[in-house]
């Protein structure tokens, strides 16, 4: 199969059809499910849909959570296939799409307390046969987690496969892999946090305050008056919205662009209204929001996001993630504002730092937070690379070093008998993971890569290695002190602008660290440098230069920059410290 994404528009515009949001009925205790606050919920449902076809070892199963405002309807369409309500990432889920239902058995549920079918404050409370309201009680993400999971056991399903979260989904996934540990191989976790900023929780709060400021609220009991908070809610989304967008397509999308004036609505003193393009787009976004969307459930779903927070519920992120048994990709969103990529690569390196199996990469995307509905070019690509095929994938050792240049081979074979069976390895400007293939294929090494390609990362994710997008120019700040056996930087080290940062790196975050490079010595190579002033630039050496240090190594690696020279064929170097 092709795990790189690279279909074409027939296939990805195929979508799994007409749908139906499902009903379930969860049985529970005679005293009801109790919640972290302590209260209990008498009665519980979960609305669901699911898509794809389950395999008799029940081993293909993924769990979409789904963000703030989503629902159950992921993909598909409810009514006609064109005209009616399409999934909110009909996008991605699909036949032969990034989440594949030829291939996997997809369910998405709307979360405890949401307002599509699932319990939550505008559902009628058994107690008093009216809506929740006011009364319904406090909720936490631990909570919308343990009602998915007891979802999945009604359904028959032990093991998940992954489970996937975009934002607020992306919480719901990482504490999924925490609470239930043993029943989810992989996570993919994207554009999210382990806790909101600041900057965020000023936005939810914010939106908050909109809605009970609203006169129609009623703290919470307006469901039999007639009115709904209609102005709060459509405030508060438009604060919302404003936080999904990047400026930069905000510029793009309005910039100070006016529509044309109708009447004197526009310069009415009273109301200050303008004729920006913006303001209408904002006045539609919160028209359509209070039109499928509940202000209780808003409130509800918010205050859970606001107080998730791993560090203050085990004392330190370590000690979250120590639970955790999955295989995990985390995806950052370059131009994201509300869950910038620094916060999804604390939750990367604290990963690595735990010595879980973890990727991560920032991926390119104009579009800000909402890029992961929106821009899903490469993030399909690597969803779909990523995801645990159903089987296992192999690398059969005569393929492993199929097609290289024989310098590299011969390198290559080199490395691996330096190596010892099981050690591990982080492998520098890993390119497309051909030693990483040998390693684990002869020695089963455990290996992590860094590239900065996001074809290298996609392709290094499909054979199954964990690998980090990092320009190795930066350093390896993400890696902890003597994490590996082995650094290696394979015919990079004369491309790098810092050769002295990365070695004295390598040997910070390893016991040793080999270092391969072009035979400078080679006549046709000097004979360039000679006539034609410059170094050379092949196939297999496709650089620019940064430096000359290189032809003189072992001086530029004298004890003074605290590295030793051990020899061999090759040359390897390990720290005199």
């Amino acid at each position: 199969m092709d795990f790189g994404g690279n279909k074409t528009r027939k296939e990805n515009e195929k979508t799994v059809g007409v749908v139906e949001t499902n009903i379930a009925k969860i049985p529970l205790p005679n005293d009801g499910f109790e919640l972290e606050c302590g209260r209990k919920l008498k009665e519980l449902q979960v609305a669901y849909e699911t898509y794809g076809t389950l395999t008799a070892e029940k081993d293909n199963v993924i769990f979409i959570c789904h963000a703030l405002s989503g629902d159950a309807h992921v993909a598909g369409w409810h009514g006609k296939v064109g005209e009616g309500t399409a999934g909110w990432w009909e996008e991605m889920v699909g036949p032969g799409k990034g989440i594949d239902t030829n291939h996997y058995f997809v369910v998405c549920a709307n979360i405890l307390g949401g307002c599509k079918g699932t319990t939550g404050p505008s559902s009628i409370n058994p107690e008093t046969k009216k809506p929740y309201g006011s009364d319904f009680p406090p909720i936490t993400v631990r909570d919308i987690v343990r009602v998915h999971s007891l979802l999945t056991r009604y359904l028959g399903l032990d093991k998940i496969a992954a489970v996937i979260g975009g934002s607020f989904g992306g919480m719901q996934a990482l504490e999924w892999t925490i609470q239930a540990p043993d029943r989810i191989g992989s996570c993919i976790c994207i554009a999210s946090a382990t806790a909101l900023s600041a900057q965020a929780l000023a936005f939810d709060i914010v939106g908050r305050r909109a809605i009970m400021s609203d006169p129609n609220w009623e703290n919470g009991d307006y469901y039999q008056s007639g009115q709904v908070p209609s102005e709060g809610l459509s405030l508060a989304r438009k604060i919302g919205h404003i936080t999904y967008l990047s400026p930069e397509m905000m510029g793009q999308k309005f910039g100070r662009e006016r529509r044309e004036q109708s009447g004197d609505s526009y310069h009415n003193a009273n109301l200050f209204l303008s004729n920006f393009q913006v303001e209408s787009y904002l006045e539609h976004q919160g028209e359509k929001f209070v039109a499928r969307f509940d202000a209780n459930s808003y409130l509800h779903i918010t205050r859970a996001m606001d107080e998730y927070d791993l560090e203050a519920a085990y004392g330190k992120i370590e000690n979250a993630f120590a639970r955790i048994q999955s295989k995990i990709l985390v995806v950052a969103l370059s131009s994201d504002w509300l869950f910038p990529p620094e916060q999804s690569a604390e939750i990367a390196n604290g990963l690595l730092k735990c010595k879980k199996n973890v990727s991560y990469c920032c991926l390119t995307a104009p579009h800000g937070h909402d890029a992961f509905l929106v821009d899903v070019k490469h993030l399909s690509s690597v969803v779909r690379a990523f995801l645990p095929w159903v089987g296992k994938k192999t690398i059969r050792d005569d393929s492993a070093l199929r097609g290289i240049p024989p310098m590299l081979y011969k390198a290559y074979n080199v490395i691996e008998k330096w190596v010892p069976e099981e050690s591990r390895v982080v492998d520098l400007g890993c390119g497309n993971g051909i030693l990483m293939d040998l390693l684990a294929e002869r020695k089963k090494v455990r290996s992590l890569g860094i590239d900065i390609s996001i074809e290298n990362i996609i392709t290094v994710i499909d054979k199954g290695h964990d690998i980090f997008q990092a320009d190795i120019d930066g350093g390896l700040a993400m890696i902890p002190d003597k994490t590996y056996d082995y650094a290696i930087l394979s015919d990079t080290l004369q491309v790098v602008k810092n050769p002295r940062l990365i070695l004295n790196e390598m040997v910070r975050v390893a016991r040793e660290g080999i270092v391969s490079f072009p035979n400078f010595g080679k006549l046709t190579h000097r004979l360039q440098l000679l006539f034609r002033g410059k170094m050379p630039k092949s196939n297999t050496l496709p650089f620019e230069w940064y430096g000359m240090e290189l032809p003189r190594t072992p001086e530029f690696l004298h004890k003074s920059h605290g590295l030793v020279m051990s020899l061999g064929q090759f040359n390897q170097w390990v720290s005199s410290q």
